[in-house]
């Protein structure tokens, strides 16, 4: 905006008895129109920006405001109600070393009557990356009787020619470190390792059967002794088209699964884990009735003597018998019944899910996010004093409700549940001169249910903090290598980041991990018990 327009879009301040409800009126619409300019600019910028780099230019800089002459802040809440921590893997950590080697090294000319007092310790850490080849000499025997007989590899190293700590090794770099496959290559290249691109590929995605059912295992034991699971998605390409990847987990596991659609089947297909059924029950019927489904088709579904479909295809074949056609009543029937079918297996009807407010997610009890709640607050700009300070004045009452809300989580009461439903009720009912600001108000206030579900839930976050944070791996990914070319590498990527965050939830070391899973040793427990230990669940 130049500086004319600028002058031009300050308005002078209107004094108090020189205002009618028509200036008022016509002030808002100026506002109104000045809120949707500056996100024009906004998009216009981004757009030059983007064309920019799509020429080789540089885009715009975002040069950050000095802060010459200001007192650093103080840490700030993280969300959580803590003091903000330092970043994953920061933290110095001490352990007991594991001595291979110890070196005695004496003083040159100690003089004659010197008394020894002892050694003084001072250790090295290092690595010893080399090749490390073993050949197996088979020998061939042939009995008295002419039947030939011959020596078997040790089993440890029955999966081919490459060891345990090569595997584990590629299999570390690759989904914990983020080294694509190229630069893996070039490095086991040059230390000497022969290998090629496909080897690679093989290692990273075949035969990986025993990690896949155990990250099946990581979701039925978490939501099994889970009151509550934290859910995201966000997008992940596969055989370069458009997909999404969607986060299902909370403190005690991390579970990811990808697929080509974010709609509420496709999250109660993931929740359902490995099972297959549709399952017609009391539970599906409700959920279609709530959702308005035709009282014909709920009643011939009532009526159906067969109320347990074992898989799709006899889930298909029953919708086109009853004629369900429609995609709407489809979409409603077949949401039940997964839904069905999920109470039906056990799943603790009482379950939290919370989420960001996308619409898939809303099923059994949902929970909102006060962190993107505030969001549709947060953006918002003042055009002149007094609506800046309205904005401000609202959000200090929002982060008071938000810390007193956690202070509730710790130490909740009948009398202090009652006083924070009246705050909220009164700050998201409140008028104010700025009609944006009011009409983000009326929208947090249509989910108060579900932002304050945590009165009736205190175990619960405020936040999806968590899922987003584990959720991050995707993003950082897509960002690195793009998206995945064949299912059996999606399958696999999905599976190894799923361990790979749970062990970080449970402080075992990833590597120790492969290596004892590679070697059959088995001395960590698997993971979906873990869990269940974790949570004092007998398992």
């Amino acid at each position: 905006m130049s500086l004319i327009n600028k002058k031009l879009m300050d308005l002078p301040e209107i004094p108090e008895d020189q205002r009618t409800p028509l200036s008022d009126h016509l002030l808002e619409i100026i506002f109104a129109h000045k809120e949707h300019i500056q996100l024009q600019n906004e998009i216009i910028q981004g757009l030059k920006d983007e064309i920019a780099r799509l020429k080789g230019e540089k885009p715009k800089p975002k040069i950050k405001p000095s802060n010459l002459g200001k007192k650093p802040k103080p840490d700030e809440d993280n969300g959580q109600g803590n003091i903000k921590a330092k970043r994953p893997g920061s933290k110095k950590k001490r352990k007991k070393l594991e001595i291979h080697k110890t070196v005695i090294v004496a003083p040159e000319n100690i003089p004659k009557g010197s008394q020894f007092k002892g050694h003084e310790d001072y250790f090295v850490q290092d690595l010893l990356i080399q090749p490390y080849n073993v050949r197996y000499r088979l020998e061939r025997w042939v009995t008295p009787s002419g039947q030939s007989i011959i020596g078997q590899i040790p089993e440890g190293v029955r999966q081919g020619h490459f060891g345990n700590i090569l595997i584990g090794y590629i299999l570390y770099q690759y989904y914990h470190c983020m080294v694509t496959q190229p630069l893996l290559l070039e490095g086991l290249l040059e230390m000497g390792i022969d290998i090629s691109s496909e080897q690679i590929n093989n290692i990273l995605i075949e035969g990986k059967d025993s990690f896949h059912l155990e990250k099946e295992d990581i979701l039925s034991a978490g939501l099994e002794v889970s009151d509550y699971v934290n859910v995201d998605d966000t997008g992940a390409r596969h055989k370069g088209r458009n997909g999404y990847c969607t986060h299902i987990g909370n403190e005690l596991f991390a579970w990811f699964a990808s697929t080509e659609s974010k709609s509420r089947i496709n999250f109660l297909t993931l929740l359902r884990g490995k099972q297959a059924d549709y399952v017609i029950n009391q539970d599906a019927l409700d959920y279609m009735q709530a959702h308005k489904l035709p009282k014909k088709i709920l009643q011939s579904l009532d009526e159906l003597e067969e109320k347990n479909l074992p898989d799709q295809q006899a889930w298909e074949s029953m919708l086109s018998r009853l004629g369900i056609t429609t995609k709407r009543h489809v979409q409603i029937v077949t949401e039940g019944a997964l839904l069905g079918s999920i109470l039906e297996h056990g799943l603790n009807e009482d379950i939290v899910i919370l989420s960001d407010d996308a619409g898939q997610f809303n099923v059994f009890l949902h929970a909102l996010c006060w962190i993107h709640a505030e969001r549709t607050i947060n953006k918002l700009v003042g055009f002149n004093e007094q609506q800046r300070d309205a904005l401000n004045s609202i959000k200090d009452q929002l982060w008071t409700l938000y810390d007193d809300l956690k202070a509730y989580k710790e130490n909740p009461s009948p009398k202090q549940k009652e006083d924070l439903t009246q705050r909220f009720d009164q700050l998201f009912t409140t008028k104010t001169c700025f009609a944006s600001l009011n009409q983000a108000l009326e929208r947090i206030y249509k989910n108060k249910s579900e932002l304050l579900l945590v009165l009736r839930r205190p175990e619960i976050p405020l936040h999806n903090n968590l899922s987003e944070n584990d959720i991050r791996e995707y993003v950082k990914r897509r960002k690195i290598s793009g998206g995945t070319r064949s299912d059996l590498g999606r399958k696999a990527r999905d599976t190894f980041v799923s361990l790979k965050k749970t062990c970080r939830k449970h402080g075992i070391s990833f590597w120790e991990y492969l290596q004892d899973r590679l070697s059959g040793k088995m001395k960590i427990p698997r993971l979906g018990d873990w869990i269940r230990r974790k949570a004092k669940v007998p398992g």
